[in-house]
């Protein structure tokens, strides 16, 4: 049985800083929470920045560079930097701290979406900050930029930096832009899924959803040339995580992608939820992989090789 590999992504940049006063917002905080994740039985963490002082992502090289090194001061954990980034952000801005740090993992979004959450603005009664409300309720008249020109790009300086791909999906043709990607020589196998269901403007996170996309993966791409992991937004992640590891997948928690552990109950950190996850993978007897499990499991290129252990600490 393959080893389950459990990745925490521990910010985010949909949730707000009013959403939970648990969500990570400087670098001090993030790192905290990758951290306690990794201890907890995460093999990978997954980050973004944000401005320290308002909460709001941000796509600042600086940041980044000071999350990670504090991050893999104390776990020998994978991160994996975002190029996702938010809506504010330019395709140039969600690509820069990755091509400056070379990460051991990215993520790559495989198509172009409505990416919306303006529902969640009605639910901010007292925003701690005025750019909360405008930047959620905006959402409904954005559509996420990844064209088949920035998707070669970005996999073209990943590879050049010795960076896998962690290849986002969140609708079913997406799977044909990477089948294209492939196709085309851009992208090499064997190549990381992801598969994000629960976001207004993609599939809805459901069992039938998720067996409808590895198979299509398994037809169009083939079983051995890829690996696979899950994120479910909100409420869902927990039961379907359940059932991406009884497929003989991986798994996506952490407060980027809910920031509950139960229903009203919120989540005090990422590593709660990766703590159920082990509980899960205890009960259906699946081996939970460690960091280094999970970089020969990927095919990464080791700590030793990251950008930032080659530049002088700030």
């Amino acid at each position: 049985m393959s080893k389950l590999i459990i990745t925490a992504a521990v910010t985010g940049s949909v949730h707000t800083p009013s959403m939970s006063p648990y969500l990570p917002v400087t670098p001090d905080e993030i790192a905290n929470d990758a951290v306690t994740a990794a201890k907890a039985g995460a093999a990978i963490v997954h980050v973004h920045a944000r401005d320290p002082q308002t909460g709001k992502p941000s796509a600042e090289p600086k940041l980044y560079e000071e999350i990670v090194r504090k991050i893999s001061a104390r776990t020998d954990a994978p991160i994996c930097i975002t190029t996702g980034g938010s809506k504010e952000m330019t395709v140039a801005d969600r690509a820069r701290s990755v091509a400056l740090l070379k990460p051991e993992l990215a993520s790559l979004n495989t198509g172009s979406m409505n990416f919306a959450f303006h529902p969640l603005a009605d639910k901010l009664k007292e925003p701690k900050h005025d750019w909360e409300v405008p930047f959620i309720r905006a959402t409904d008249d954005w559509i996420f930029p990844n064209t088949f020109k920035t998707l070669a790009e970005f996999a073209t300086f990943m590879t050049a930096a010795g960076t896998k791909p962690e290849l986002e999906v969140y609708d079913a043709g997406m799977l044909s832009n990477v089948q294209f990607l492939l196709t085309t020589g851009v992208l090499k196998a064997p190549i990381h899924l992801q598969f994000v269901l629960g976001i207004l403007g993609g599939m809805q996170a459901n069992v039938a959803n998720l067996v409808f996309l590895h198979e299509s993966a398994c037809r169009m791409i083939g079983e051995k040339n890829f690996t696979w992991s899950l994120s479910a937004a909100g409420r869902a992640q927990l039961p379907m995580m359940a059932t991406a590891m009884g497929m003989g997948g991986n798994v996506r928690v952490g407060l980027e992608d809910n920031l509950y552990l139960a229903p009203k109950v919120l989540a005090k950190s990422s590593a709660e939820q990766v703590e159920r996850i082990m509980t899960i993978a205890a009960a259906l007897s699946i081996p939970v992989a460690t960091p280094t499990e999970a970089r020969q499991i990927l095919g990464l290129k080791g700590a030793d090789a990251v950008g930032w252990a080659a530049m002088p600490a700030a």
